[in-house]
């Protein structure tokens, strides 16, 4: 039995030193790859693609950045963790140049902070594809646009493009009016609010139900929806099923949703399963009522299921069109991409917003102006929303600072050149390639002196005295919030539509927020910077950019 014994410790041991060599291997394959392209070079020795690094990275490295000098401090504890970029912004491509290469043993990731290259990037969709290995975690309920190529990805993309349409963005600003003025009266009526990134995603819910499937709902607070949860209210369990999936996507992905079937497993991860059934019921019933009333020739109110079918249905009579679990995949990363990305960004803002009231002052003059004094229900989107140039300075600016999604590329099978600062380097092949959003938008030499400093109105100009406000971006290329070219985001529109009106509602009629006072010997200033402290220093990815704890910071809405 002594070699039994011998081997229970050797097999560990054996194990771990095979992991160190196929590392050390890696990152000396990848240096070398690094190192020809002529720029300067990093190196961590964990992937950000590994997935167990993902779920431990933060509890890792709090401790390593505990040890002293440099042990504590080096390109391991700043660059090998989710979210990185948005803390680090432009210093390190201020440190090495606007490209620059972070060496792991998996791939190579390469950081770009020319505006000019970027646009190149974004638009060689050929020579630089979308990782799709990466995007591949949204492959829940079936293949999707967010991880489809070439002939799959254009079908995609064309019907897509028919589906976020003016008739599906006018249902979005009605619906985003109707349920932003409910969840003010909510507001208004509480002495302080916790609840505010809690409400804005279920603002941000509910707006999705309508424009994609048809479906209205009520705005609820936070206790109206556990009681109709309790209840087994069906509106309730479809969009409990949808959040449910949403907050527990990487649990999905990474057990599989067949082992989350089985009866044995924990409650937890039971609920989860029951909800990724529920959801996926929700939308084959949705789809095959659309589908008979299409064959029927029924004509039936626009939205983003109907005309995916519909789309889809009719191009399916020239041989092409989506399969069933195509259109389900793509309705399900449609409601994660509005849903999430936006109800952050809504979060950010409005704590924002509550630390710089002299830009509520501004809004509202503006929302003011556009609006006047006429019922909420008699605003229009075809001529209201393009005049509400304010609001939509507010989403950039925010997205400016705190990105919900990074865009990436990659090399594939071939290197690339790319024209960097005057000079053509060669990207190696298998390289991962990325905007270095944090960077690029926050540069002092796009953005000013100020550019760390959320300030909305750098997106507004005047051409002359008298004339109109214009909104623009002061350097082509530098904002890269919704991506660009062929494979910009489809649905961007449809979020500006929606933050924009819920801003309307929210600021006009003097409606201010402003942080809760701690305390009696707590200054409004004081709150204020407590608010820019919490954003700042307490935000980071989760399976996206978000604030983490804003209920740490309540809020108070009055009149002035």
């Amino acid at each position: 039995m002594a070699w039994f014994s011998v081997l229970l410790v050797a097999a560990p041991l054996m194990l771990m030193g095979v992991l160190v060599v196929h590392t050390a291997c890696g990152l000396l394959r990848n240096y070398a790859s690094a190192r020809a392209i002529g720029a300067p070079v990093r190196i961590i020795p964990i992937s950000p693609l590994n997935p167990f690094w993902v779920l431990v990275d933060r509890k890792v490295l709090s401790f390593v950045r505990r040890l002293p000098g440099r042990l504590g401090e080096n390109s391991f504890t700043r660059y090998n963790w989710r979210g990185w970029e948005v803390k680090d912004r432009y210093h390190s491509h201020q440190e090495m140049g606007d490209i620059w290469v972070l060496v792991t043993p998996l791939k190579n990731w390469i950081y770009v902070n020319d505006p000019e290259a970027l646009n190149s990037l974004l638009r060689r969709e050929n020579d630089f594809p979308r990782p799709v290995f990466v995007t591949e975690i949204l492959n829940v309920f079936g293949p999707n646009i967010s991880n489809a190529e070439g002939k799959a990805w254009k079908t995609q993309r064309k019907i897509a493009l028919h589906c976020f349409n003016e008739q599906n963005n006018a249902i979005v600003w009605d619906e985003a009016l109707t349920l932003a003025g409910d969840m003010l009266k909510y507001w208004t009526s509480k002495p302080s609010v916790d609840t505010a990134a809690t409400d804005l995603r279920t603002l941000s819910l509910h707006v999705l139900s309508r424009a994609g499937f048809g479906k209205s709902f009520k705005f609820e607070s936070q206790e109206e929806r556990k009681a109709q949860d309790s209840a087994g209210n069906t509106a309730a369990n479809y969009k409990e099923s949808l959040q449910t999936i949403l907050e527990n996507l990487i649990l999905i992905v990474g057990l599989g949703t067949n082992f989350i079937a089985y009866p044995w497993l924990p409650k937890k991860l039971r609920d989860i399963h029951a909800a990724y059934v529920y959801f996926r019921t929700y939308m084959t019933n949705l789809y095959e009522e659309e589908k008979a009333a299409f064959a029927e020739g029924q004509t039936t109110e626009s939205n983003l299921m109907r005309s995916m079918v519909r789309a889809s249905q009719a191009d399916a009579k020239d041989g092409g069109g989506l399969t069933e679990a195509e259109i389900y995949g793509n309705i399900f990363v449609f409601n994660f991409a509005g849903h999430d990305t936006t109800a952050n960004s809504f979060t950010f803002a409005i704590y924002f917003l509550a630390a710089y009231p002299e830009v509520q002052d501004w809004l509202s003059e503006e929302i003011n102006r556009v609006v006047g004094h006429r019922p909420v229900d008699e605003w229009d989107y075809r001529s209201d929303f393009p005049r509400l140039k304010r609001c939509l300075a507010v989403l950039y600016e925010t997205i400016r600072l705190y990105v919900p999604v990074a865009t990436l590329k990659w090399t594939g099978d071939k290197a690339q050149p790319l024209l960097v600062g005057g000079k053509v380097l060669m990207l190696p092949a298998n390289s991962m390639v990325a905007p270095s959003y944090g960077s690029v938008q926050t540069d002092p030499r796009f953005w000013g002196p100020d550019s760390l400093i959320w300030n909305p109105s750098r997106f507004i100009t005047k051409s002359g005295v008298d004339a109109d406000e214009e909104f623009c971006i002061p350097v082509r290329g530098a904002f890269v919030g919704w991506s660009d070219g062929p494979r910009d985001c489809p649905g961007r529109k449809f979020s500006q539509v929606e933050f924009v009106a819920t801003m309307a509602v929210l600021f006009r009629d003097n409606w201010r927020v402003e942080p809760m006072l701690k305390d009696m010997g707590e200054s409004p200033g004081a709150a204020r910077r407590r608010v820019l402290d919490l954003i700042e220093n307490d935000s980071g990815s989760v399976l996206l950019l978000q604030m983490l704890h804003p209920e740490r910071a309540p809020l108070v809405w009055k009149k002035r």
